[in-house]
């Protein structure tokens, strides 16, 4: 029995060690992780880098051009699959979670020097005791006064690890105090705005879908509903998009049943439908939602979703135009890969995706072609692919192939601005003015409570208006010339901004809001 064990054990260590190798392969390509390795020979292009490396006549950054190299590959298939270099990748990835750690101010830099613009309520500095005006002298052993200090510097200064201490010397009233601030997590707030407009309408502003979305949104409905919410307007426009479970969650909580949400499908990634799972918040109220060139993504999800299954009224101009799914892959590096996996369908078998057979040039250029093409002043200049024709649930036509079309066009109204507008608005000299103005009038300022009181009892005066001519006019910009609709543009735009100072984005947006037209067209629908 012995000499028959010893004849075939040979024999049934190779069969183990080939099925072990079988399980092993099946095992690895079935990880769920973000990493892939290759076995696989030397490439010509891995070849040629090695080469260059070990051959060419002058040093040369080897891995700078190995991300250009990648770059050009990229190129060669989708405007939206990118490779994010190492330096960028931590950015990149704090967006899309909504939060970073550091101090919790917003700042400026004017006459180099580094200026608090607002404080987080309840933040890292707020609780230390900075204020909006100071102006940092030292971050750490780091002057930082009259250094010619960039923004980006700042960033990389004031932000850190949770839990560590940065002593921060400040210039308040041409007194020097000192502040040591705990770093702790930062939130990146994806709602913008969410108050009551009044008669039972709310309004909810969301720029971005991050890891957080779906939780600043509920907690922001639920509070428009002890309000007395009970119709919405929502508003996505410049938003690009993000991650696309956040924009199915919130989808959900308008749709009722199991409706079907959205679907993904590509050549290697099996088709994965989004359903309703719950009974959502809004089911049965009114809704509108406003939409531009600047929605994309999963905006496009969420307003392609509530237009097929008729739920929502969809104002504003055509949005974006990108129906595909990407997947971010870590590399060994630090940097990642973003790569296009998928094409995304709304309920009714829509893909939004705008055409890119031409290039990444051409393909981005359509959205300035817009303006030059008149589209975005004209209901018809729209260049929907009828080719590509649809019937929502409840028969309404609409396209694909070119993004969301709204049932209700709005023109852009800032296209024609005067040089000398155009110029301010670039420059920043608005929001350095509504800086200055608030630190000079805290007093009468604060007798405002709230944006609806300022909205009412507020009014920029001609010598508010000679100043911020004065202001402008350092940056040589003359404002003695534009046109009356300029001027009054203009002048909300520093309302505004002044509220934004107090009351933050939210402040902002309740001021602004009040001569915004496609916000008009969206309350005068819901009061049919």
């Amino acid at each position: 029995m012995n000499k028959k064990i010893q004849v075939w054990l040979p024999l049934l260590f190779s069969l183990t060690m080939i099925v072990g190798m079988i399980f092993g392969y099946q095992m690895r390509d079935n990880m769920p992780g973000k990493r892939f390795f290759s076995l696989d020979k030397s490439t010509p292009l891995q070849e040629v880098m090695d080469l260059i490396k070990s051959r060419y006549v002058d040093d040369v950054k080897v891995n700078a051009l190995g991300d250009t190299a990648i770059m050009a590959m990229l190129s060669k298939l989708d405007p939206h699959s990118v490779f994010i270099p190492k330096e960028e990748l931590q950015g990149v990835n704090e967006d899309l979670a909504g939060k970073f750690f550091g101090i919790g101010i917003e700042f400026n830099i004017f006459d180099d020097t580094i200026n608090v613009i607002n404080v987080l309520p309840d933040g890292p500095s707020f609780i230390a005791g900075l204020q909006a005006g100071d102006k940092f002298i030292k971050v750490d052993d780091s002057l930082v006064a009259g250094q010619k200090i960039t923004s980006e510097r700042v960033r990389k200064l004031l932000r850190g690890d949770m839990g560590t201490k940065v002593v921060i010397t400040v210039l308040r009233n041409n007194t020097k105090k000192v502040f040591t601030v705990n770093r702790d997590a930062i939130p990146i707030v994806s709602i913008d705005a969410g108050y009551m407009l009044g008669g039972g309408i709310g309004y909810i502003k969301i720029n971005k879908f991050s890891q957080s979305t779906y939780r600043e949104f509920m907690q922001t409905l639920e509070k428009l509903q002890a309000q007395g919410l009970k119709e919405l307007v929502l508003d996505l426009r410049g938003n690009p998009g993000g991650i696309l479970d956040e924009a199915t969650e919130i989808a959900d909580e308008f749709l009722d049943g199991d409706k079907l949400i959205t679907y993904t499908e590509g050549k290697n990634f099996p088709k994965k439908e989004y359903r309703c799972k719950r009974q959502g918040l809004f089911e049965k109220g009114s809704l509108v939602v406003l939409m531009d060139e600047g929605s994309a993504s999963a905006s496009e999800v969420l307003s392609g979703a509530l237009q097929d299954w008729d739920r929502a009224t969809i104002i504003g101009r055509r949005s974006f135009g990108k129906g595909l799914v990407q997947e971010q892959y870590d590399l060994s590096d630090g940097s990642a890969l973003r790569l296009t996996v998928a094409r995304y369908y709304t309920p009714i078998g829509r893909s939004i995706q705008r055409s890119y057979t031409n290039g990444g040039k051409a393909y981005y250029d359509e959205i300035s072609n817009r303006f030059h093409d008149g589209e975005v002043f004209s209901a018809d200049s729209v260049k929907n692919d009828t080719s590509k024709l649809y019937k929502t649930m409840g028969g309404k036509k609409v396209y694909g192939g070119g993004g969301i079309t709204p049932d209700f066009f709005i023109p852009i109204d800032t296209g024609n601005y005067s040089l000398s507008a155009t110029k301010i608005y670039l420059s920043g000299t608005i929001g350095d003015f509504a800086y200055k103005y608030y630190l000079q009038n805290l007093q009468q300022l604060s007798a405002y409570k709230t944006p609806a009181q300022f909205v009412k009892g507020f009014s920029f005066s001609e010598a508010d208006w000679n100043a911020f001519g004065a202001l402008a006019a350092k940056d040589s910009i003359n404002l003695n010339a534009i046109p009356a609709k300029e001027k009054s543009e203009m002048q909300l735009r520093l309302k505004a901004s002044i509220a934004r100072q107090i009351w933050r984005s939210e402040g902002f947006y309740e001021v602004y809001n009040t001569e915004d037209n496609a916000l008009k067209k969206a309350v005068e629908e819901l009061l049919k």
